[in-house]
């Protein structure tokens, strides 16, 4: 049967209607990055651009292939197909001339030949157009934008340009060859740190949670969060906190975690009593909590580590307890709902039974340990990965035979040579499956990351760093908390039009070096609080990607839904503002004082959700409100009496809620 007269297929993740050989030829593709990064993860290690332009090849082979030209809902055509073949070419070229070409490339050290600038602007072209399609065109719009402003100035391609740059903005200008070469065979350009890690650290892991998602994995830890809290007061929104952390553990993706564990919890939430709003607004909450909760936290663990020069080890570390404060905050908010419109748990009959859950899934557990263990044996995370990624199969494997040999004859299933090469076949195909998964879950950020390092290298070579930080200081009169704010709505910005992984990286070679010469922040507290605020697109409208998958699944208007993720999401905002006022929580500090530190900001995070709800006991007046409102400044104060001032209000106006409902008790008893 030919191509065109065989059924169209819809693959999932594209959102595209693909015929079949392009379904086979995704696969193919996808299979084939999967095991080149596992190779190079656990068995032989390659060059810095070995890595990143095989890589990145592939990558872009798989967008094109899985992003049709003209969009998901219009087939291919011949013209679609004609310019697939144009910029498979140019994948294939973008990779394929440094692999052949590296040393002679090296050997010219800036001083590059026309082949190499006309293949620097081949290898522009094709990225920006495959992101285009994988990510978005406002990341390709601002990658472009880039490009045009190194253009622009006297001495470049744009000269006339230059004239309507504002004088702090103004550069000299680059030739094409000069900003080519740049982005395409300089160390800060496409093939610069982001991508480097989206081609180590990132797809290894991405693999990883793939293979946990196709095993059943994200089953296991919606249901043991089930069995763990259902039976309490709006115990399905509880499950979905819980499952959202699990989750984040393994996608690392808001909009993935609200999909995932949204199908569940959220009609549960309305069953229970929720309106639909606040069900899709908690699991959009909760779901961007996972994409700051170790060990993944999206891929900003491995770009702080990589920025900063930490550890990655030292990152997973400091981040729990911020994510903690976080999903306690979401948590109580969720208890105040129920409280407020006097919910009650779900029947035990229901739910699954906690022994079953782990009788079922305990393996699933295992290979997160055997991650934890590595990192805690200062293995390099790539190679932890890789084990991962071992060890994940391996015990499917194991328990899947140990069931069919031992349990499954005893329930009439005896063990036969057809059964035998059906059970095969089926493991292969899940093999494959999680193979497949994995790399197409990565095209998106490996995107990403390519043409950040477009603008990364943009910023290198204009200066552009340290004119926005300039910018940064006169705007703010040189006041820490207008300088937050600014980064804050810069995030929600570019948030509208870049993924949470780009947005950080743009934000952070902007404004981070204003954040920690000219303000004192902390180095890594400066990432921390950038990559934190990166993922405010994710809850605050008018562009709340998760606050709009949640409203889909649960039947409510977008923007309604958006407003509730923004509330709910509050310690997004006021957490990062605690890291930089008590920085002992993140680097460190006397014992005494981190604890302090740590149980006043969960006691404030707690108190503000109180306040903002008008609830906690019973039902809070205006006055004690705006007192909590006011405390949470002193706490957040670094003074020990303020904070002690602030701490002292708070519990003043809780235990006044507590009497007044003791009260009310009282009186409805009598």
């Amino acid at each position: 049967m030919s191509e065109s007269t065989q059924p169209p297929v819809v693959m999932p993740g594209a959102n595209a209607v693909q015929p079949r050989a392009a379904l086979w030829a995704i696969t193919l593709v996808a299979v084939a990055l999967s095991l080149f990064q596992l190779y190079s993860a656990g068995i032989q290690p390659l060059g810095l651009f070995y890595q990143r332009s095989i890589h990145l090849a592939l990558i872009m082979l798989l967008a094109f292939l899985m992003f049709p030209a003209f969009g998901p809902t219009r087939g291919r055509g011949v013209l679609g197909w004609a310019l697939d073949a144009v910029f498979f070419a140019g994948a294939l070229i973008t990779g394929g001339y440094l692999v052949l070409f590296l040393d002679e490339i090296i050997n010219r050290a800036g001083f590059w030949n026309q082949t190499d600038i006309t293949v620097a602007i081949i290898a522009t072209v094709t990225v920006l157009e495959a992101s285009r399609r994988a990510v978005g065109l406002g990341m390709t719009i601002i990658g472009l934008i880039a490009i045009v402003y190194a253009l622009a100035g006297p001495r470049g391609e744009l000269p006339w340009l230059g004239e309507w740059l504002p004088g702090i903005m103004a550069h000299r200008g680059y030739t094409l060859d000069r900003v080519a070469g740049q982005l395409y065979l300089g160390q800060e350009g496409i093939f610069g740190l982001p991508l480097g890690v989206a081609a180590t650290y990132i797809f290894i892991f991405v693999l990883f949670g793939a293979f946990l998602e196709s095993t059943g994995a994200g089953r296991f830890f919606i249901d043991l969060a089930y069995a763990a809290t259902g039976r309490q007061r709006g115990g399905p929104a509880k499950a979905a906190v819980l499952a959202s952390a699990g989750m984040g553990s393994i996608s690392g993706s808001a909009i993935a975690n609200v999909v995932t564990t949204g199908a569940f919890t959220i009609p549960l939430m309305k069953k229970l009593g929720y309106k639909a709003k606040q069900a899709g607004g908690i699991e959009a909450a909760a779901s961007t909590g996972g994409q700051i909760t170790p060990p993944l936290m999206g891929a900003g663990a491995f770009l702080i580590a990589e920025y900063t020069n930490t550890p990655y080890l030292e990152i997973v570390k400091i981040s729990i307890l911020p994510a903690v404060m976080y999903f306690a905050t979401v948590y109580l908010f969720v208890h105040i709902i129920a409280l407020k419109q006097g919910m009650q748990g779900m029947p035990r009959s229901e739910l699954p039974k906690m022994r079953n859950v782990m009788r079922d899934g305990w393996h699933f557990l295992l290979p997160l340990a055997v991650l934890v263990w590595l990192l805690m044996m200062n293995l390099s995370p790539m190679r932890v990965g890789f084990y991962a990624v071992v060890t994940m199969v391996a015990v499917a494997v194991i328990r899947y035979a140990l069931w069919y040999f031992f349990v499954a004859p005893n329930q009439g299933e005896p063990v036969t040579l057809e059964r035998t090469k059906a059970v095969v076949w089926s493991g292969l195909t899940k093999l494959v499956e999680g193979l497949e998964l994995g790399a197409r879950n990565a095209v998106a950020v490996s995107m990403a990351c390519a043409v950040a390092g477009i603008i990364v290298g943009v910023v290198g070579l204009t200066g552009l760093g340290l004119k926005f930080s300039s910018m940064m200081l006169a705007f703010s009169g040189g006041n820490l908390v207008l300088a937050l704010v600014m980064v804050l709505l810069a995030s929600l910005v570019l948030g509208m039009g870049l993924p949470v992984t780009a947005s950080y990286i743009v934000l952070i070679v902007l404004v981070g070096p204003a954040l920690t010469s000219e303000f004192g922040v902390p180095l890594l507290i400066a990432h921390l609080v950038v990559f934190w605020y990166s993922q405010d697109s994710n809850v605050t409208p008018p562009i709340a990607l998760a606050g709009f998958a949640g409203a889909a699944i649960a039947g409510s208007k977008p923007m309604e839904t958006s407003f509730q993720a923004w509330k709910f999401a509050k310690g997004l905002y006021l957490i990062p503002l605690f890291m930089v006022f008590n920085p002992e929580i993140i680097i460190g500090g006397p014992v005494p004082v981190v604890i302090w530190n740590a149980v006043i900001a969960l006691f404030a995070l707690c108190a503000f959700a109180a306040s903002l709800e008008g609830y906690l006991f019973t039902r809070m007046s205006l006055i004690p409100r705006l007192a909590i409102g006011a405390a949470i400044f002193g706490v957040f104060y670094p003074s020990l009496w303020t904070e002690i001032a602030g701490v002292v209000v708070m519990a003043a106006a809780i235990l006044a809620n507590y009497l007044a409902s003791r009260r009310e008790a009282q009186a409805v008893s009598s």
